[in-house]
């Protein structure tokens, strides 16, 4: 009995393509004579992305839960997805409905109980991947110098700013004779006026 299969493939950007991972995966499918049931991509979506918003991988359940499909063919763990926890559950997803998964880059059958393992092992590197990944993002925004916003100004400076306003100074005169911002002083005037 020839197994039916459904190609899966995801770029997560929109200047990337699937056709790579299609026609390779077309290919392996002809060689062991497999029947393509179907060829879902979800193009331009992260692999960090629930199922929820990422429609093709959604069809694929859908597929899997009415056992329209033996077996998903995918190019690579990664393209499944990005979380351990639900790469896990897929796996259990689908072989508690009875369907195997391939994986093209790891040469991985999950038919196979060291297929299974393997496929384990994978997500977990996936996950740390990730993990990785963020925590270098959140050292460098750590070691950024660079403060948000607008720097505060000195004190003794806005006392020299509303000294000058109440002697009557225009808020142009006053932020060029101070040589600070109109935008600066005319806030000073603000909360002056607030507080009067």
């Amino acid at each position: 009995m020839t197994k039916r299969v459904a190609i899966y493939t995801r770029v997560s950007t929109d200047s990337q393509t699937v056709e790579n991972q299609r026609l390779e995966l077309q290919a392996v499918a002809e060689r062991l004579n497999w029947t393509i049931a179907a060829e879902l991509a979800d193009e331009g979506i992260s692999g960090a992305k629930g199922r929820e918003k990422r429609p093709s991988f959604d069809r694929l359940m859908q597929m899997v839960t009415r056992r329209e499909i033996d077996l998903i063919a995918c190019w690579s763990v990664d393209r499944l997805g990005r979380s351990l926890q639900h790469l896990v559950t897929f796996l259990n997803e689908i072989n508690a409905r009875g369907v195997d998964l391939y994986l093209h880059t790891q040469g991985l059958d999950t038919s196979t109980p060291a297929g299974r393992a393997m496929f384990s092992m994978l997500s977990v590197f996936a996950e740390f991947e990730r993990a990785i990944l963020r925590e270098r993002i959140m050292a460098g925004l750590k070691r950024s110098t660079k403060k948000a916003g607008r720097p505060s100004l000195d004190p003794e400076k806005v006392q020299r700013i509303e000294r000058s306003l109440r002697s009557g100074m225009s808020i142009n005169a006053t932020a060029k004779k101070l040589k600070c911002g109109v935008g600066t002083v005319h806030r000073i005037k603000t909360r002056m006026a607030q507080a009067a």
